[in-house]
């Protein structure tokens, strides 16, 4: 009798079970039927994981247990963008239509003797920083231990549009009076000058972009630096020089210039342009074959402002130099006497320096721009560009090399 009424009951009961299980079957939430992962799975992607993807439903298809949020996050939001009309330039994803197929070759289908395989990426090296883990990220810093950069390139110039520079004064081979106010003029073409960025922080931060002409957007630097001679032929120490401006101004009628307030101790001097774009890193133009990006003088500086043999072959910027004190090759490579006999002759004149410009006897010194910490030189530094050492002073010529150094 009791078991005929629990069976009775029993029937009863089970059409309304049927009918609580076809509501919610199993129990399950979060709408992740597909995935494949389990009660838990459904839980977080039902969660925080939907959060951060902020696209209902693009996780149906999802079925990577726990590391789902993070490998998936990049093929999701390229779908969430474009649902939500997401910003491309804030994205974490790669976008494809971006990806640049070519990267995947390594250049060794056309061999050539001596060349070197290409890295090579399938995904625009997006995380190539990754393989150098002693590096710390640039991060728009001037990291002296080295640093690896996550920036992209940018926008390559035409190489109808290659920037080119070229020195009025000082001119190749000039002379100019020592400890003299002068000013370095520049003329400069196909760079749109005038763009800069805080070089303490956002140092190669950012790529390089071009105007609607196609020219960069950048600004130029001058750098002098102190040489043994005219003729000398070691590589010098890029971390000492004797006077450095980064030229922030717009170009006037196409000329850059940069006042040496103090002018420079006697001696021999090279004069080079550094052409950058806004983030302070090198320009960079369509093709490998093209002329030099920035110019590069050789000068002498002279107690009295003679060259070697009485003529005296500048002023102090306002008007151009001879070019009379120049010496042949042939006088390069001689001895100071011969070198110094071919520069009084105008007719031995040529494109290649050949004064010696010995700094026996002078009085070498260093002048700088840019320097951290030091307030004296801050009138030399227009413009927020800083991280620059500098210098300033006169030193005994033996001990000058060796007591330079970049603060």
């Amino acid at each position: 009798m009791k078991f005929s009424t629990s069976l009775s009951s029993l029937l009863l009961l089970l059409p309304l079970l049927a009918h609580q299980v076809a509501a919610n079957p199993l129990g399950f939430k979060g709408g992740n039927g597909n995935n494949n992962n389990g009660s838990n799975n459904g839980n977080n992607n039902a969660g925080a994981n939907n959060g951060n993807n902020n696209a209902g439903g693009t996780n149906g298809n999802n079925n990577t247990g726990n590391n789902n949020g993070n490998t998936n996050t990049g093929n999701n939001n390229g779908n969430n963008n474009t649902n939500t009309g997401g910003d491309a330039q804030t994205s974490l994803t790669l976008d494809p239509a971006v990806i640049a197929q070519g990267f995947e070759n390594d250049g060794q289908d056309q061999p050539t003797a001596g060349q070197v395989a290409s890295l090579t990426s399938s995904n625009n090296f997006i995380n190539f920083c990754l393989t150098v883990p002693n590096k710390v990220i640039t991060n728009g810093q001037q990291v002296k231990d080295g640093s690896c950069n996550p920036a992209p390139m940018g926008v390559i110039a035409a190489q109808t549009n290659m920037p080119s520079a070229k020195f009025q004064f000082p001119t190749n081979g000039a002379t100019i009076k020592a400890d003299t106010e002068f000013t370095i003029k520049m003329a400069i073409s196909h760079l749109e000058t005038g763009f800069f960025t805080n070089a303490n922080e956002n140092y190669f931060a950012a790529p390089q972009q071009v105007n609607g002409a196609g020219d960069i957007q950048g600004h130029s630097h001058v750098v002098v630096e102190l040489l043994q001679s005219l003729d000398q032929t070691t590589p010098t120490d890029p971390t000492v020089f004797a006077f450095f401006k980064g030229l922030n101004d717009k170009a006037a009628n196409g000329v850059l210039t940069a006042d040496v307030a103090k002018g420079l101790p006697a001696g021999a001097y090279r004069l080079s342009s550094i052409n950058s774009a806004a983030n302070h890193q090198p320009v960079l133009v369509a093709v490998a074959q093209h002329g030099s990006l920035d110019d590069m003088v050789y000068f002498t500086v002279t107690d009295d402002g003679q060259a070697a043999g009485g003529s005296n072959s500048t002023d102090t910027g306002a008007g151009a130099a001879s070019s009379s004190v120049a010496a042949t090759a042939t006088a390069v490579a001689s001895s100071a006497a011969a070198s110094s006999a071919a520069a009084s002759t105008a007719a031995a004149a040529t494109a290649t320096v050949g004064l010696k410009g010995s700094n026996a006897g002078g009085k070498p010194g260093v002048q700088g721009g840019f320097a951290q910490g030091n307030n004296q030189n801050q009138n030399q530094n227009k413009g927020p560009q800083g991280g620059f050492g500098g210098f300033g002073g006169k030193f005994n010529r033996r001990s000058a090399l060796n007591r330079l150094a970049l603060n």
